[in-house]
C-alpha cells in the first residue's frame, strides 16, 4: 500500500509522527551534547543545570501561549514554527567556543524549549482531531505509540549526542543536526493540512487557563511526576557516572540512550502491559501505578543510602523507575487527550504541558543544585518525594470517577 492510498487522517498522523520523530532525535542529541560538552569545560553541576533553566522556563510559556495559538491558528503553524526555532537555536550554538558563554547558551536553550514545546503540544493535540470521539481504545494506542515512539528516538538522540561528540567535536556535531532538520522543516510546511487542530469559535487569550478540574488535578499530578524524574536524571546521573564512576562520555551517552529508548518501548507497549487493549485507562489506573512507582523509588534509595556499591544497584534501579515511570506518562498522556475538550483540544494539551514544563523546570533546578550540595541521595528522596505527592494529587480522579 502507497503512502498516498492511505487514509487522509492516517496520513496526517504519519507526517505529525514523522516530524516529531526528527524533532525528537535533535533535541535528544543537543541535551547530551551540551551536559557532556560543558563537563568537559570544567562547568559545575549547578551550573550545567543553569543552562537548561530557560529551556524549561519558556516550556512553561510556550504550553500555554502555544495551546492558543493552535487553536486559533492550526496545528500545523504551530509545528511548522517549532521546527524553525529549533533550528536557529541550534545554529546559535555553531559560534566560536570563546563565544559560548552561559548567557548566550542559556538564550539558545530558551528558543530550544520554546521549539519543543511547540512541537510536542502540537504532535499531541493533532491526534485528537484525528481519532473518531467513540474511538477511545484508538486514541488510547495512537498515543502510546506516538509518546513511546517519541521517547525511544530521545534515546537514540543521546546516543548520536554522545557519539557526535567523541567523532567529530561540539560544532560539527551542531552542524550536521541544522542541515537535517531543516530538510525536515521544508518537507513539513508542504504536507501538513492547514486547518489540523484549528478551532471555530476563535477562542481567548484570557481562555488559556483551564477550567477543567480534571485537567488541572492531572496536571498538578504531572508536574511532580516529571520533578520526580529529572532531580535525579536530567544532571545528576550523567554527572555522577562520569565524574564518580569514571565511565566515558560515549559510554555514559550509550546508557542513557539504552534507557530512553527501553523507556519509549515500554509506552508504545502500555496498551498491552495495562491490560486496555479494547478499553482505555482510567483514574484508577494513574493512581495504581504512580503508587507502584513511589514505592519502588523509595526502596531504591533506601538500598544506595545503605550500599556502597552503587554502579549496579543504580543501572538496575534506573530500568525498574524507568519501566514504571513508563506506564504512568503513557496513562497520563492518554488521559489529557481523553479528558481535553475537541474543539479547544491544543489549549486542554497546552496548559498540561505547561504544568509537565514546570516539573521538569523545578527538577532540572534541583538537580544540579542538591547534587552539588548534598549529593545523589538528596535528589533520590526528593524524587521519591514528589512521587508520593503525584499519587496523593491522582487520588482526586478517582473521586471524580475518571
Amino acid at each position: 500500500m502507497s503512502f498516498s492510498s492511505l487514509p487522509p487522517s492516517v496520513r496526517q498522523y504519519f507526517i505529525v509522527t514523522g516530524n516529531y520523530w526528527a524533532f525528537t532525535l535533535t533535541d535528544g542529541a543537543l541535551r547530551m551534547l551540551v551536559v557532556l560538552y560543558f563537563h568537559q569545560l570544567g562547568f559545575t553541576p549547578l551550573k550545567i543545570a543553569m543552562l537548561f533553566l530557560f529551556y524549561e522556563l519558556f516550556g512553561v510559556i510556550t504550553n500555554l501561549v502555544g495551546g492558543w495559538l493552535g487553536a486559533r491558528f492550526g496545528l500545523n503553524k504551530t509545528m511548522n514554527i517549532g521546527l524553525a526555532i529549533q533550528i536557529i537555536a541550534l545554529a546559535m550554538l555553531l559560534v566560536p567556543t570563546s563565544m559560548l558563554n552561559v548567557v548566550w547558551v542559556m538564550v539558545a536553550q530558551a528558543l530550544s524549549g520554546v521549539a519543543k514545546d511547540l512541537n510536542k503540544m502540537s504532535a499531541k493535540s493533532a491526534i485528537k482531531s484525528l481519532v473518531p470521539e467513540n474511538s477511545q481504545s484508538t486514541l488510547f494506542k495512537w498515543v502510546a505509540l506516538l509518546t513511546g515512539s517519541k521517547n525511544a528516538l530521545k534515546g537514540v538522540g543521546f546516543f548520536i549526542g554522545g557519539w557526535l561528540l567523541a567523532a567529530f567535536g561540539f560544532r560539527h556535531a551542531i552542524m550536521y543536526m541544522v542541515v537535517g532538520l531543516l530538510l525536515v522543516w521544508l518537507f513539513s510546511l508542504f504536507l501538513l493540512k492547514s486547518e489540523l487542530g484549528k478551532s471555530s469559535n476563535k477562542p481567548r487569550f484570557s481562555d488559556i487557563f483551564s477550567k477543567s478540574q480534571a485537567i488541572n488535578i492531572l496536571s498538578a499530578a504531572r508536574l511532580f511526576l516529571f520533578g520526580a524524574r529529572d532531580v535525579w536524571f536530567v544532571v545528576a546521573l550523567p554527572v555522577y557516572f562520569t565524574q564518580s564512576l569514571g565511565w566515558e562520555y560515549w559510554v555514559t551517552g550509550a546508557f542513557f540512550a539504552s534507557w530512553v529508548i527501553g523507556y519509549g518501548i515500554v509506552q508504545s507497549l502500555a496498551p498491552i502491559i495495562s491490560g486496555a487493549r479494547k478499553s482505555s485507562p482510567t483514574g484508577r489506573q494513574a493512581v495504581i501505578w504512580a503508587f507502584m512507582l513511589t514505592l519502588t523509588t523509595g526502596f531504591l534509595t533506601a538500598l544506595v543510602y545503605y550500599n556502597d556499591q552503587l554502579s549496579w544497584l543504580l543501572v538496575v534501579g534506573l530500568i525498574l523507575f524507568g519501566a514504571l515511570f513508563a506506564m504512568n506518562s503513557s496513562i497520563h498522556s492518554y488521559l489529557i487527550v481523553r479528558y481535553s475538550n475537541a474543539e479547544n483540544v491544543s489549549m486542554d494539551v497546552g496548559f498540561y504541558y505547561m504544568a509537565n514544563a514546570m516539573g521538569r523546570l523545578i527538577g532540572t533546578v534541583l538537580s544540579g543544585l542538591l547534587f552539588q550540595q548534598f549529593g545523589l541521595i538528596a535528589c533520590l528522596i526528593a524524587s521519591t518525594v514528589f512521587l508520593f505527592l503525584a499519587s496523593l494529587i491522582s487520588i482526586k480522579l478517582v473521586k471524580l470517577q475518571l
